[in-house]
């Protein structure tokens, strides 16, 4: 991060470098400025990821009318407050296509638009890390934890 800042600089670009604890950052204090719906800053970073196979409750996070404010105590998933109706009308519209093909289009422009107005710059996917005994017979998820189906787990004898 400092290297970021120092080059940053170098280009007249003033930056400051503000590490909120975690439990503070992803609180419900509507109080404290710190938290991440507040989003007093022009940049921030943070991992968020998709926790489903179907993207339309991630994508919620870029409509309007789930912008972070005052009125709804911060509660809206757009923390960036971006404001797009063609981002609107094409989400809306993928909510009810039924083809999921076209809805599959649909949700990918609406993700391109997120992207490319730069209200999100996708740079990392933080992988989760496990590993168990080639005896242990489990399934394991990609959209899940990895302990999801853990009352069915057994071992081989």
């Amino acid at each position: 991060q400092a290297i970021v800042k120092q080059a940053c600089q170098k280009a007249g670009i003033d930056i400051e470098i503000k590490a909120v604890t975690a439990s503070v950052f992803f609180s419900s204090d509507v109080a404290n400025p710190d938290t991440y719906t507040k989003f007093y800053c022009d940049l921030q970073m943070y991992t968020t990821t998709m926790s489903q196979p179907d993207p339309e409750q991630f994508l919620f996070q870029f409509c309007s009318w789930e912008a972070a404010t005052k009125e709804n105590k911060w509660q809206g998933r757009n923390i960036t407050r971006m404001q797009s109706k063609e981002l609107d009308e094409l989400f809306k519209k993928a909510q009810v296509e039924l083809d999921p093909v076209k809805r599959a289009a649909m949700l990918m422009g609406v993700q391109d638009m997120a992207v490319n107005e730069f209200v999100v710059i996708p740079v990392v996917y933080r992988p989760g890390v496990a590993g168990h005994s080639n005896q242990l017979n489990c399934v394991i998820s990609g959209w899940d934890n990895n302990t999801w189906d853990l009352s069915d787990w057994y071992k081989e004898a």
